[in-house]
């Protein structure tokens, strides 16, 4: 009976530091979920196309005060990026609509820019909420490389409008704000900022960077500009588009003369040479086509070096038009 009892005792005993391990285990994986959860570096990482390493490490050295904030939207909460100015008066204040991959490393190295320029800027996470766990842009990025890009599509105007409208609220009554608010955006953020001109007549301006107008261009259907949307638009918009760009070029026309005929101000620029995207691609610091490696084989290597020689050209276009269309924007929001 005793060693019986002995037995019983040796082997609960494992039962039980079995568990207690286990526990231990279980406790360290959900630490690691947590952090994953903070510290969205690592889920990023996940998909190339929402982070640079160049925009990270320009930002890295600025001097300005920058901070995560979230703002309430009824139930929901919108994760924003926002850098404040070093200036000596209130400032005008710039909401930043992001590209299709969401909350990147270099849109917040532009919303750096503009307030290095003098402008509060905020730029909100449209998928807060939205991703595993509540979170956002880095923990959908995480799921798979098309995501982002999925999930984005997926957002219902009506949240994308009372999102921006909370953030749009919030950044117009800080203290360091003047009560002025434009908005800009890129790509699918900048559709959305013409869109944004819509629900929110008050605006100084809207920029938009080779996006399209709000119109009812349903799948197989011809493209038609919706003027009740655009009837409701307050703001003077500007639009910055690409040479080589004509899924996108091929509705500034129609919008000319829809805004025409509304009597709203619209205000379009095609960049030489440029192809779609050139703000991000066009930035000083972003990297430059490299030159093919031989392989030996002559046709390939003719190919190759064609490429890259229209690479260049390419290259040479966006950062021109980059630093002409930033310019441009400079100078008109300095009039707001």
């Amino acid at each position: 009976m005793k060693k019986e009892h002995f037995e019983f005792k040796r082997l609960f005993t494992m039962i039980v530091l079995g568990i207690i391990a286990l526990l231990y285990l279980c406790a360290g994986v959900s630490a690691q979920d947590m952090s994953a959860h903070h510290h969205s570096d690592a889920a990023i990482n996940a998909n190339s196309e929402t982070i640079q390493d160049w925009a990270k490490q320009q930002l890295a050295k600025s001097p300005r005060h920058r901070e995560l904030v979230k703002i309430k939207n009824g139930n929901r909460e919108v994760n924003s990026f926002i850098v404040y100015p070093e200036i000596n008066k209130k400032a005008t204040a710039i909401v930043v609509i992001h590209e299709i991959f969401g909350m990147t490393d270099w849109v917040q190295q532009l919303t750096d820019e503009l307030a290095e320029a003098g402008y509060i800027a905020i730029a909100p996470d449209l998928l807060s909420g939205m991703g595993p766990n509540g979170g956002g842009t880095a923990e959908i990025a995480a799921t798979g490389s098309n995501a982002v890009g999925q999930a984005i599509r997926a957002l219902p105007p009506d949240q994308i409008a009372a999102d921006l409208n909370a953030v749009a609220d919030y950044v117009s009554k800080l203290p360091a704000a003047n009560g002025k608010v434009a908005v800009g955006g890129f790509c699918w953020g900048g559709s959305q900022s013409f869109f944004f001109a819509t629900r929110r007549p008050t605006l100084k301006a809207a920029f938009v960077f080779y996006g399209t107008a709000p119109n009812n261009n349903a799948q197989g259907q011809a493209y038609t500009i919706d003027k009740t949307a655009l009837g409701r638009i307050g703001a003077p918009v500007y639009g910055f588009y690409a040479e080589n760009d004509m899924r996108v070029d091929a509705t500034v026309p129609p919008t000319v003369d829809a805004m025409k005929e509304l009597k709203k101000s619209y205000e379009p620029v095609t960049y030489a040479g440029a192809g779609h995207g050139f703000m991000r691609a066009g930035e000083p610091n972003a990297p430059e086509p490299k030159a093919p490696a031989a392989k030996g084989d002559e046709a390939a290597d003719k190919k190759a070096a064609d490429d890259y020689q229209k690479a260049v050209a390419m290259d040479k276009a966006n950062r021109k038009a980059r630093n002409d269309a930033l310019a441009r924007w400079k100078t008109i929001l300095a009039k707001l």
